[in-house]
């Protein structure tokens, strides 16, 4: 499935080492902070929760809305080849070790910061539960576009589209007014 002007599989796989290798060495470097406890480092697991959000979200509003052209693509020519390209690329470069790295953050944060108490908090898991069952959905229908079985009109993925905005409005609510606090 080569397409003019597309990046070749060795490229892919280059990118998706370096991502790997990137994760690898900060889980390395949050080990060994870790293990050593200084003062600064739950300001800076919360920097890196955050940064891997943003990106993980960006991922859950962006995918969706590629699904939307790409329903409206012809199965097996260049646009949805370029498609398949772009999404599984999204999935496993960006929204995969994104997801990873804010669930790791976060339940380290959740420990450390409050030690699993306040009902507030369990409603953001909650949430964030929900974002990930949404994550997984992506990745299978990316799976199943990749294959020429999508079932999806691109109306049916505008709205699914809004799925991610509520789960997060209600994780942001959680997090900053804490109203069950």
């Amino acid at each position: 499935m080569k397409t003019d002007g597309a990046t070749s599989a060795s490229e892919g796989s280059r990118a998706r080492t370096k991502a790997y290798l990137t994760i690898a060495i900060v889980v390395g470097l949050a080990v060994l902070a870790w293990w050593f406890d200084p003062d600064w480092l739950y300001g800076w697991i919360k920097v890196l929760h955050v940064v891997a959000v943003i990106s993980w979200m960006v991922g859950l509003f962006y995918l969706p809305r590629l699904f939307v052209y790409h329903a409206d693509a012809a199965i097996g020519e260049e646009p949805a080849a370029t498609f398949v390209v772009m999404e599984q690329r999204l999935v496993k470069v960006i929204m995969g070790p994104a997801m990873m790295v804010s669930w790791g953050a976060g339940l380290w944060l959740a420990w450390s910061g409050f030690g699993f108490s306040g009902f507030w908090l369990w409603i953001k898991i909650a949430g964030v539960v929900g974002l990930t069952v949404f994550h997984v959905f992506l990745s299978r229908s990316a799976r199943r576009f990749a294959k020429g079985e999508n079932s999806w009109t691109a109306r049916q993925w505008r709205m699914a589209n809004e799925i991610p905005t509520v789960l997060m409005i209600v994780v942001v609510i959680m997090v900053i007014i804490k109203p069950f606090a």
